[in-house]
C-alpha cells in the first residue's frame, strides 16, 4: 500500500463523511492543506450510466463561467485558406497534410487537436496514434467544425473536455486552489447542471449517483446535489 505523506494525513482527519451542499463541501476543500504549487480542482460525478451502451456514452466539453486558469497548446487540420486564422487564434501550429507528417514523427507537444471537417479524410490515418492519448478530433467533443477560428480560441483558453470511463465515472476541472470560492462553486455548478442536461434517454434509474470535489492533492468531500 503507498505511503501517504504527513500534509495528507492530516488533510484526512479534516476530511469529515457528510454529504455537504456545493457551497460547504468547498469551504471544507479549503480548509484542506495548501501545496508549493496551485493545485487544480476537480469534480468527480458517479452516474447511472451503462458505458457498454454507444448510447448512454457521454462525451462533450464546455466552457466555464470564469475559466480554469489554465490555457491549452491547440493544433489546427485546416486548409491553406484557415491556416492564418487558426494561428491568430491561439493554435500553435495549422495545416494539412505536412502536419499530419510532423505527427507521424512522432511529435505531440499539444493539448487539443481541431480539424475542419473535409480535414477529417486526411488525418484519418492518424486515428491509432492519437485515438489512444484522447488526442483525435470528435464532432461529439466539438473538435470537428467549420468554425475552426472560435474553436481555437475556446480551447486554448481553457475549455473542458469530458469523456465518461469505464466505471460511469466523468470528471473534469473546475478550476484552481487559488480560486476564491464562489468560482469554484460557480464553474462546478455549471458542470454539474450540464452533465444533467445530458442525461440519455435509455438510462434507468438514479442518474447522478454521486459527487465529489477535490484538489490535486487532497482527500475528496462528498457533494450534495
Amino acid at each position: 500500500m503507498p505511503k501517504t505523506g504527513k500534509r495528507f494525513r492530516a488533510d484526512l482527519e479534516k476530511r469529515v463523511a457528510d454529504v455537504l451542499p456545493l457551497e460547504d463541501a468547498v469551504k471544507k476543500l479549503k480548509e484542506f492543506g495548501k501545496t508549493k504549487f496551485d493545485q487544480t480542482v476537480e469534480v468527480v460525478l458517479h452516474l447511472g450510466i451503462d458505458p457498454r451502451q454507444a448510447d448512454q456514452q457521454i462525451r462533450g466539453a464546455i466552457s466555464l463561467p470564469h475559466g480554469v486558469g489554465a490555457s491549452k497548446r491547440v493544433i489546427a487540420f485546416c486548409g491553406p485558406e484557415k491556416i492564418e486564422e487558426a494561428k491568430a487564434a491561439g493554435a500553435i501550429e495549422a495545416g494539412g497534410e505536412e502536419l499530419v507528417k510532423k505527427i507521424e514523427g512522432g511529435w505531440f507537444e499539444f493539448d487539443v487537436a481541431i480539424a475542419d471537417p473535409p480535414m477529417m479524410r486526411v488525418i484519418a490515418k492518424l486515428g491509432r496514434t492519437l485515438g489512444p492519448k484522447g488526442l483525435m478530433p470528435s464532432p461529439k467533443a466539438g473538435t470537428v467544425t467549420p468554425n475552426i477560428a472560435d474553436a481555437v480560441k475556446e480551447y486554448a483558453a481553457g475549455k473542458v473536455e469530458y469523456r465518461n470511463d469505464s466505471g460511469g465515472n466523468i470528471h473534469a476541472a473546475v478550476g484552481k486552489f487559488s480560486f476564491d470560492d464562489k468560482m469554484i462553486v460557480e464553474n462546478a455548478q455549471a458542470f454539474i447542471d450540464h452533465m444533467h442536461r445530458l442525461k440519455p434517454s435509455s438510462t434507468k434509474g438514479h442518474y447522478v449517483k454521486k459527487i465529489a470535489i477535490a484538489a490535486t492533492m487532497t482527500p475528496s468531500v462528498l457533494v450534495a446535489e
